[in-house]
């Protein structure tokens, strides 16, 4: 047997099987192939060799991209570089490894790619969401006479959603029909996916509606569709319809499933699905996950969302979101600042979305110390000019008491939309900055931006809040003529704003006059004003009606023993006590919280449980001796109990606002802002308090209750006494 007999036979049987180690073999003995070409036994057996299912057998098992440059190299080596079935398996597999670019230059080296080829380097750009590319691909594809099949379509459906080329999807839907693909069910399931991401979700339902073959696929596709274009229902009465066909959802059904339900806060029906996610055997599903643990972080069950969360080694960005932003709507704001310490701890690189539910947290905290972090924590951030983000640090400087801050992060941010004059304006009525509220409302209408809701509920409350009766009266008249339809919210504003003015009998012919029902809080903003001016038969018809919409909500019975106690008509008093025992109401309990070295300390009233109780009690003692010997008089009508005057005065002072105010005159240099947030609203007696005692140690004390913020400096209040 000659030498070139000997290796063409080897190349022949032993080299067909279809490893990298046999490709080596061929790479160091091509040479031998050529030299031993002429012989007519080794020509035989070579022609009958298959290229193409080899390099095709080596192309799939290749891993790295130095496989692909072997492969290539050897392609060209055998004058197969133009050879469209070859040049359609490596754009794949070069696709999936990542190799776009490689892909797209083997891609174009090709005279007259075909249509499995073109589908093939269409199909890589959308899958790396390079879906302007795909599209340019798609166009130039038609420019060169090669017709799209069915599988091309749907790679380029995907595409125009990717980007919201709606026009250009449109177009490709008349192509399907024109080409005969009506009766597709891939590329009916791509034009059901397709315009629902594109917000045309009756025009999805037209599609799937008419669809024969309805796939898993099918029915994901317009669940997700409605789900995602806020029609929550929608998407859970289709999931039903689906289970009653008897069709098995996939994970990705089930996540649009869970997020509607999520939307509708039904957590009863959303725990139901978790038990299909465990049967179908998907509970470690990462988007399912996620899904899931937004369900228990929204409905209040932020607990169980952190069982979840804890499950996974190293969560995304996605479900840190969802963990942070379940404990800040929750009311767990501490939970949440913390959280997000844990996760720039870890390096996970926060986005949008976490920096603005952290910052909502801040807000609820309300230390501003904690608020100066986040701001810095921004401010070198890729999100500094992010006009959402900014928003958030407005309205949280706002709410942690310093307006100045809230309007110098206003100032610096570049393209101020409505929604950031608005959170401005909003912040300026929180502080009664009532003028300041006015003219930043004319400065955004001379810069040309149009007012919303939320601007007008932001000036009627600087109005409210500063006493600008007249000024509040005509801007809410001047609503409708900015095209906005006034919300219950406007008009509990207005009828708080008439009735702290004194306007009892006007506020009551407002409440008339609505073109709306009015509900808890215009009746509950009348009632508080029957207080004020201690008016006990309008007061107790507001009260009826409050009572009507919300039996069990003991804010309004202690709002009318408020006004009871007022008119020293005790026998009242103690009949609304016996009806909240008979409803098992009991009143919340007031706390205060005062912010020391950027930690805060918590205070209930008469609290003797603090370390340093002797000392506060002792304080409190010479602040009352203060007082005293300035001429104050304690306001006694601010007790709910038929005491004698001497007990009146003693329950008075020991209010968890006074203990505060104590604990920080200890605890702070001379001079030093003390800032404290109150659960309840202020009472009248701690209210003249404070304002004296700002003289008296020559101290700014803010005080933010549930209604506002106080401002006491050198003995007057921000609010001038209307509040």
């Amino acid at each position: 047997m000659t030498a070139s007999f000997a290796v063409a036979r080897r190349i022949h049987f032993k080299f067909l099987p279809t490893t990298l180690a046999s490709f080596k073999f061929f790479s160091s003995s091509s040479s031998l192939l050529v030299n031993y070409y002429d012989d007519d036994y080794a020509t035989a057996h070579i022609k009958t060799f298959d290229y193409d299912s080899f390099f095709a057998s080596l192309l799939d098992k290749s891993t790295h991209n130095t496989h692909l440059h072997q492969i290539h190299a050897q392609i060209i080596v055998s004058g197969l570089k133009e050879s469209n079935f070859l040049a359609t398996k490596f754009v794949h597999v070069s696709s999936n490894l990542g190799e776009f670019g490689y892909a797209r230059k083997v891609f174009d080296e090709i005279p007259e790619p075909n249509v499995f080829l073109w589908n093939s380097i269409i199909r890589c750009y959308s899958k790396h969401s390079m879906f302007s590319e795909c599209l340019r691909l798609y166009s130039r594809m038609q420019v060169e006479g090669v017709s799209p099949d069915g599988f091309t379509l749907p790679h380029v459906l995907k595409a125009c959603s990717g980007v919201m080329e709606l026009a250009m999807g449109r177009r490709v839907h008349c192509q399907i029909y024109r080409r005969g693909f009506e009766s597709d069910v891939f590329v009916q399931n791509g034009l059901v996916a397709f315009y629902a991401k594109c917000g045309e979700i009756g025009k999805a339902w037209i599609v799937f509606d008419v669809l024969n073959d309805r796939t898993i696929v099918s029915w994901t596709s317009i669940i997700s569709g409605y789900a995602q274009n806020g029609n929550p229902m929608e998407a859970l009465r289709i999931f039903s319809r689906m289970r009653e066909l008897d069709v098995k959802p996939d994970w990705i059904a089930i996540v649009s499933v869970l997020r509607a339900y999520t939307d509708v806060d039904d957590l009863g029906q959303g725990k139901s699905i978790q038990g299909l996610v465990v049967k179908l055997g998907l509970e470690l599903e990462h988007d399912l996950l996620v899904a899931l643990t937004s369900l228990y972080s929204k409905c209040g069950e932020v607990w169980t969302a952190r069982f979840l969360f804890d499950q996974m080694e190293r969560p995304d960005v996605v479900l840190w979101n969802a963990m942070i932003s379940g404990y800040a709507k929750s009311g767990y704001a501490d939970e949440a600042v913390d959280l997000f310490h844990r996760m720039i701890s870890a390096n996970v690189r926060p986005d949008s979305i976490t920096l603005r539910s952290t910052i909502i947290a801040c807000a609820q905290v309300g230390a501003l110390e904690l608020a100066r972090w986040m701001d810095d924590y921004v401010d070198k951030s890729l999100y500094r000019n992010d006009v959402l983000v900014n928003t958030a640090l407005i309205d949280m400087y706002a709410k942690c008491g310093n307006v100045d801050c809230a309007r110098s992060v206003f100032d610096r941010t570049p393209c101020k939309d409505v929604v950031v004059w608005s959170a401005m304006i909003v912040g300026y009525g929180l502080h009664g900055r009532g003028y300041e509220a006015i003219d930043m409302f004319s400065a955004m209408r001379q810069a040309g931006v149009k007012p919303n809701d939320v601007t007008f509920i932001g000036l009627l409350l600087a109005c409210n809040h500063a006493g600008l009766v007249q000024e509040g009266w005509e801007y809410f008249h001047s609503i409708r003529g900015h095209g906005i339809e006034p919300r219950h919210q406007h008009y509990a504003i207005v009828v708080d704003l008439l009735g702290r003015a004194g306007y009892l009998n006007e506020a009551y012919e407002f409440i008339s006059s609505m073109p709306i029902e009015a509900g808890v809080t215009v009746w509950g903003a009348l009632l508080s004003a029957c207080k004020i001016y201690r008016n006990v038969a309008l007061g107790e018809y507001a009260a009826e009606r409050v009572f009507s919409l919300e039996p069990f909500n003991a804010g309004h019975y202690v709002q009318l023993a408020n006004l009871y106690a007022s008119a020293g008509m005790w026998s009242h008093v103690r009949k609304v006590r016996i009806l909240m025992r008979e409803k098992g109401l009991s009143k919340d309990l007031g706390y205060s919280l005062i912010e020391i070295n950027g930690k805060l300390q918590a205070f209930r009233v008469g609290d003797k449980s603090h370390p340093r109780s002797r000392e506060i009690f002792e304080e409190l003692e010479n602040l009352e001796r203060r007082l005293k010997e300035a001429g104050f008089v304690p306001d006694t009508d601010s007790v709910l109990h038929d005491l004698n005057s001497e007990d009146k005065e003693e329950s008075l002072c020991n209010h968890s606002e006074r203990l505060a105010i104590a604990f920080g005159l200890i605890s702070t240099p001379p001079g030093t802002t003390l800032r404290i947030t109150k659960n309840l609203r202020a009472c009248v007696n701690c209210h003249s308090a404070a304002k004296l005692i700002s003289k008296l140690v020559g101290r700014e004390i803010v005080v933010r209750d549930a209604n506002r913020f106080h401002h006491f400096k050198d003995g007057v209040c921000s609010c001038k006494d209307y509040w």
